[in-house]
């Protein structure tokens, strides 16, 4: 049946506005990608396993090199997303050297990646991705838990120490740290499972003494610490002593990727005083106790799997995907 002309004009209308809706939608997927498993599949097949094998040498080197790539993962997605703008080193504003990233290093690990990235796919992978990957990697090689690392992801073209300010602190309360955490889309559990990446690596006097000797306006030590614990580290960490002595943050199983951090945390022998706040909250107090309580076995408790969940939801913070960033041909530097 003929349509009048009327009719026809209208569905004319309207198939052109649909039309344009359409235009819309493909532009802006097109723009802004998509973060997925197996990214590089086509345009770099061997991508995850460069990346693999510059994170095995470096950690054969220095076992705890697997905590400074985590930390670098960490501190990275927390400032403008994770878009490798931690690694950029374009003057003393940039943002590596931002009060809140104190202690961050292992740059040169990722460069080295990326270099043999270059080699053999050049101006394909970012450094973001390579970022997180080396994260995963180093999980893995400390007997921790793998998990699919999703890739896509561009790198920022901005880097500023002031925009670190709002990173999570050492000193931060509870209440505080929720809300960092929240901005961030990242819940309670996502809170406790993050934190639990302190199993491995160290840290320095520097950020341990003030709950030791001056918790209080009166002095005095954080009264979270089992009293046992304190002796201990007050004997490593000295009133008058050296800031930069480091000590484990999991005494027990340093090296070893694994739930004891919280199970420290529960009987007071949290090192720094944001892994101890985890237990004045009760919404992280709880998840704490629930992942002790179901750690009977590696293969059978669920902080593993669930760790590797808040590491891939945190990962997606912030993206630049598509025609939001570039690939940088070294990551240090904008292109």
């Amino acid at each position: 049946m003929a349509l009048s002309l009327a009719k026809a004009a209208r569905f004319g209308r309207e198939l052109a506005l649909v039309m344009g809706f359409a235009t819309i939608i493909v532009a802006v997927g097109a723009a802004g990608g998509q973060l997925r498993v197996g990214f590089y599949s086509k345009s770099c097949p061997a991508a995850e396993s460069i990346v693999q094998n510059v994170v095995k040498a470096a950690v054969a080197a220095d076992r705890q090199n697997a905590a400074v790539l985590l930390r670098v993962h960490f501190h990275d997605c927390f400032v403008e997303g994770c878009d490798a703008s931690i690694l950029v080193d374009n003057g003393p504003n940039s943002e590596m050297h931002a009060f809140g990233h104190q202690g961050v290093h292992g740059f040169e690990i990722i460069e080295e990646a990326k270099a043999r990235l270059e080699q053999a796919c050049p101006r394909v992978v970012s450094c973001a991705d390579i970022v997180a990957l080396a994260a995963r990697d180093s999980v893995v090689l400390s007997n921790g838990p793998f998990y699919e690392v999703e890739t896509g992801r561009r790198d920022g073209r901005v880097s500023s120490m002031s925009l670190a300010a709002d990173m999570p602190d050492v000193h931060d309360s509870i209440q505080l740290l929720k809300s960092k955490f929240k901005r961030k889309g990242l819940s309670d559990k996502d809170l406790v499972l993050l934190s639990a990446a302190h199993t491995i690596g160290t840290t320095a006097c520097f950020f341990v003494k003030e709950r030791l000797y001056n918790f209080t306006s009166h002095g005095g030590s954080d009264p979270a610490i089992n009293p046992r614990f304190l002796q201990t580290l007050k004997k490593t960490c000295a009133a008058n002593g050296d800031v930069n002595v480091r000590l484990p943050l999991d005494p027990v199983t340093e090296l070893k990727f694994d739930a004891q951090i919280l199970r420290n945390i529960k009987n007071g022998f949290a090192v720094i005083a944001s892994d101890a706040r985890l237990h004045d909250d009760m919404n992280t107090k709880s998840a704490i106790d629930f992942y002790v309580r179901n750690n009977k076995s590696k293969n059978k408790s669920p902080f593993g799997p669930d760790f590797g969940s808040a590491m891939v939801k945190m990962g997606r913070t912030g993206v630049k995907t598509g025609s939001q960033g570039e690939i940088r041909h070294v990551c240090k530097s904008f292109n």
